[in-house]
């Protein structure tokens, strides 16, 4: 009788769990039948990540047929505020974060403290756009050739600085690893943020800055300052005559800015897969695609695993170099 009772018992509890399991895989099949979607963008609104976020993001939603709440989520080390909330979000694809690699890479490498572990806390989505980052001189400074930067810098100690958009930030990091290869020591100065610190080289306080195409092209075509390399793997084709970093002899200096989309860890990959579909339909859109090459944009969407071994090797990376330049943050 016992063995007979269990055995109905243990027959019960299968169907249920399998019921379970079954509306589970429909409610991912079904994905989205709710709405909002929350777009956490873990910066301020206004700034240049915000500005091609929202291209984006807008159309994400018109493909989808629902409505996408943008939220900025600005503050923490990287941009952590804003991940922290993706992170303790429900993993059913509604809450997701659209970020350059502050809080998933230099962030996680530079900050021991930030809170969680990227590579647990996150699913990887889509990588969405690359923008050159672009080594900058104020016009004052005498090089018109990264070669002519080092031999400049090596003959004025302590004169060049050198602005970034602040402590532990990637800019913060390209800076430490080119000291490093050029064998140079330039004085790091830290901003809160892409504003300030493009405010600072145009008004002569600092002499070098790098930072995205999206922002500082148009301050190159104005002559206000002077280009001389770019970190990408290719030439950028609004400025053709401006070789990349690895040409000049820095093959270590290969990091683009770039956008991805991550949802918390737990996402079922069938919801995955439609999110990494949406974003790659909505960056089909010529009107988007239009405007990101106005802001100097490559769309570069693959699948969730191509972004996913992005961030880890570029996380390694980071967290090599800022083991190398002491730069931590407890």
């Amino acid at each position: 009788m016992r063995s007979t009772t269990l055995r109905a018992a243990m027959l019960c509890l299968g169907v249920l769990f399998g019921a379970s399991l079954g509306s589970g895989d429909a409610a991912a099949q079904a994905f989205p039948t709710k709405q909002p979607i929350k777009v956490i963008i873990p910066f301020p609104a206004g700034g240049p990540t915000d500005a091609v976020a929202r291209v984006i993001a807008e159309r994400f939603g018109t493909v989808l047929h629902q409505t996408v709440v943008i939220e900025n989520r600005g503050g923490g080390a990287g941009g952590s505020v804003g991940a922290k909330v993706v992170a303790a979000a429900e993993p059913d694809g509604y809450t997701i974060l659209l970020t350059p690699g502050g809080p998933l890479t230099s962030g996680p490498a530079v900050h021991t403290n930030i809170g969680y572990d990227p590579a647990k806390v996150f699913t990887p989505v889509a990588l969405l756009t690359e923008s050159p980052l672009i080594i900058c001189v104020h016009p004052s400074v005498p090089a018109k050739t990264l070669a002519e930067l080092v031999a400049y810098a090596k003959a004025n100690p302590g004169k060049l600085t050198w602005g970034t958009q602040g402590f532990g930030t990637g800019a913060h990091l390209i800076a430490a690893m080119f000291n490093s290869e050029a064998g140079v020591d330039i004085l790091n100065v830290p901003y809160r943020g892409t504003a300030p610190a493009l405010a600072a080289i145009l008004a002569g306080e600092v002499q070098i800055i790098v930072d995205a195409s999206t922002t500082v092209l148009t301050h190159i075509e104005a002559g206000k300052v002077r280009a001389l390399a770019v970190t990408g793997s290719e030439r950028f084709s609004k400025l053709p005559d401006v070789p990349t970093a690895a040409e000049v002899g820095y093959p270590k200096l290969v990091a683009p800015f770039w956008l991805g989309v991550v949802a918390p860890a737990g996402t079922p990959p069938a919801i995955v897969d439609k999110l990494n579909a949406a974003f790659r339909e909505a960056l089909a859109a010529p009107e988007v695609q239009a405007r990101l090459a106005g802001f100097g944009a490559e769309i570069k969407i693959g699948t969730p695993a191509d972004f996913g071994k992005l961030l880890t090797n570029e996380l390694a990376q980071w967290s090599a170099v800022a083991k190398a330049a002491n730069i931590k943050a407890d």
